[in-house]
């Protein structure tokens, strides 16, 4: 590809890196696969360091829903359907884990594949199924059945470039759920998801990181979750008023510049 590649040493990658995590970790856009294009856009390695780096800064936008959510998330119904959700992702990551960091995490045609196909999926589901929705009211419980389905629809994710969120939202919409109240949702999901994740990784890595690395873990960590908390509540007006059809559009159009760019097409 012509790209000449370095070792992750700088903060001004980290805060980057941070910026695209907290830009898109809660739209249907793929975060994971955003940061493995934008590392291979900046010529950053894909390391072991770098792929757990990508994992944890995720963190960092998961604590900005603590923080909006923080009256919500401790409601013990809510917590007992998270859970069932989040069944189903654990079991299938904790199982994939060792296939998905070996050979599809940092994978730029795996990513590149995942953001093209699934900007199909939404232009079609949207054109297809995206009134059918309607009938739900934004105030009606999510159920436990459709937690759980909702949990197989994440598992989908742990393919890069799939995007948890979307994976989450279109299962949601499918199963009859309100924009509104899968959006939400999702975001709440997304909490047990990602801390269990980075917990997996940091302890499969044993945490043997230098000072810098750890700097730059923070680093990360801190502009993920400043960029997340505007885009989290720019999403929720957004959903409201607006289908999902013009993020398969960014999603196909990204992939197509990305792979120009990347393999000179």
């Amino acid at each position: 590809m012509g790209t000449c590649y370095h070792s992750f040493v700088t903060i001004l990658d980290s805060i980057l890196l941070g910026i695209v995590e907290g830009a898109t970790e809660f739209l249907p856009v793929s975060s994971t696969g955003h940061l493995i294009l934008a590392s291979s856009l900046l010529g950053i390695a894909q390391t072991d360091f770098t792929k757990t780096f990508e994992i944890a800064i995720q963190l960092g936008a998961i604590l900005a829903v603590v923080v909006l959510y923080w009256r919500t998330i401790f409601d013990f119904e809510l917590i007992k359907k998270l859970i069932a959700a989040f069944l189903p992702t654990a079991v299938i990551g904790l199982t994939l884990y060792h296939l998905v960091k070996t050979y599809l995490l940092g994978n730029v045609l795996v990513v590149i594949a995942s953001l093209f196909v699934g900007g199909v999926i939404f232009i079609f589901f949207e054109r297809w199924y995206g009134t059918k929705e309607n009938t739900a009211l934004p105030d009606t419980p999510i159920t436990y059945r459709q937690a759980f389905l909702i949990g197989l629809f994440q598992s989908i994710a742990v393919i890069p470039g799939v995007s948890r969120s979307g994976a989450t939202i279109l299962g949601g919409l499918a199963l009859g759920i309100a924009r509104p109240a899968i959006v939400e949702f999702s975001f709440l999901l997304a909490v047990p998801t990602m801390a269990a994740a980075t917990g997996l990784d940091l302890l499969k890595t044993g945490m043997a990181f230098t000072a810098h690395e750890w700097l730059l873990l923070s680093v990360g960590f801190v502009v993920s979750f400043a960029v997340a908390i505007p885009v989290i509540r720019w999403l929720l007006a957004y959903v409201r008023n607006h289908s999902f059809t013009s993020f398969g559009v960014y999603r196909i159009v990204i992939a197509l510049v990305f792979a120009a760019f990347l393999f000179h097409i």
